[in-house]
């Protein structure tokens, strides 16, 4: 059987607060190459959009977005949990009232519950009534009085201190907090945000981009970005990500080195011990297509998976004991390991994977 080789290589380049896309959208060949994407270092910048088919990657700054808006028939709102943004829904419907920092917004082992629902589900399913269980913000209502203001805490801006080598530095300054309301707009949105104490606030209108996931808002801007690629054109996305971490209740916890599926634009995964079958004599017939029911409501199957966390004594590692089968929304079958998580000098962030299509 004819296979096609690909291995990345994914180089770490710092970039600036501004997005910026790597267009390389070289035609994949057909025998062994390889190629390099920015994931931003052991800072960890950047988001990167990796679509198998065609080797096309896009690197974006990870502090150049907060909202991301859904293009379904829903009306949901996402928050940057690269950024470990949280939320609060007041009981006010009239953002020109003055709020306060509310210090148990927030994210990390030990302080926040999920079930307080400060942060989107991070499965990825956006449907729930919050309380842990879809995304944070309410569904966005067609009665404009049922839409509440929400406390926003913007998290964490890109760290740049310079970590040890295998370690990593991604939360800088504290973001600080703003008050946002959103509602609906024809087909679309409209944002409300303010500082906390102001009486007056900003007003901005976002469409639904129907071959996009979500359209995406900076607050800082006050305009649109763009973020992710289509959504039939990525299926694995490199990130900093809030999930939720079972510590005697399950609380809510940032993880570095995450990779998410795009489950809303149809890619699947599922993993394979090598104990079962190794990575080198697995083929196509070998696919279980059952084993991909789980990836249809939940990003997480690679998650932090892929590799090893550390601990007091020990730097973390990739797991060689694992690999993972993706099918992609036009029907293609890879299988993908990880072969890094390092550079040559140790520098944490530079992730290399090799991965094949299975015909």
């Amino acid at each position: 059987m004819k296979k096609t080789f690909l291995l990345l290589s994914f180089a770490l380049l710092t970039l600036g607060a501004c997005s910026s896309d790597d267009d390389t959208a070289p035609e994949v060949p057909s025998v062994g190459a390889t190629i390099p994407a920015s994931v931003g270092g052991a800072n960890q910048p950047n988001q990167l959009y990796l679509d198998l088919s065609t080797g096309e990657s896009k690197s974006i700054n990870r502090q150049s977005w907060d909202f991301g808006f859904s293009s379904g028939s829903d009306f949901r709102v996402v928050i940057n949990g690269s950024l470990k943004m949280a939320v609060k829904k007041l009981s006010t419907s009239d953002i020109t009232l003055a709020q306060e920092i509310d210090a148990n917004v927030t994210v990390g082992a030990g302080t926040t519950a999920s079930s307080n629902g400060f942060v989107d589900n991070p499965t990825g399913v956006l449907a729930g009534a919050g309380a842990g269980i879809g995304t944070a913000i309410a569904e966005i209502s067609a009665t404009d009085a049922d839409n509440k203001v929400y406390l926003v805490n913007l998290g964490y801006a890109v760290s740049t201190a310079k970590p040890a080598a295998g370690s990593v530095s991604v939360d800088g300054d504290a973001r600080g907090w703003k008050k946002v309301r959103i509602l609906r707009n024809g087909n679309g949105y409209k944002i409300q945000y303010a500082d906390l104490a102001s009486t007056t606030f900003t007003e901005k209108t976002v469409a639904k981009e129907a071959d996009f996931n979500f359209a995406f808002f900076s607050l800082t801007t006050g305009n649109t970005v763009s973020v992710e690629p289509q959504k039939t054109k990525w299926d694995l996305n490199f990130t900093t990500f809030t999930n939720y971490l079972s510590a005697g209740t399950e609380v809510t916890y940032g993880y570095s080195d995450f990779i998410v599926t795009n489950m809303k634009g149809g890619t699947q995964a599922y993993q394979v011990l090598t104990a079962d079958k190794t990575y080198e004599a697995f083929v196509k017939a070998d696919v279980l297509e059952a084993n991909f029911t789980v990836s249809a409501t939940d990003q997480r199957i690679i998650g932090a998976n892929w590799r090893s966390g550390g601990g007091p004594s020990t730097l973390p590692s990739i797991r060689t004991d694992r690999f993972y089968i993706i099918k992609d929304a036009a029907g293609n079958y890879y299988k993908v390991k990880f072969l890094a998580m390092t550079n040559d000098a140790g520098e944490r962030g530079h992730a290399t994977l090799e991965y094949a299509i299975l015909k």
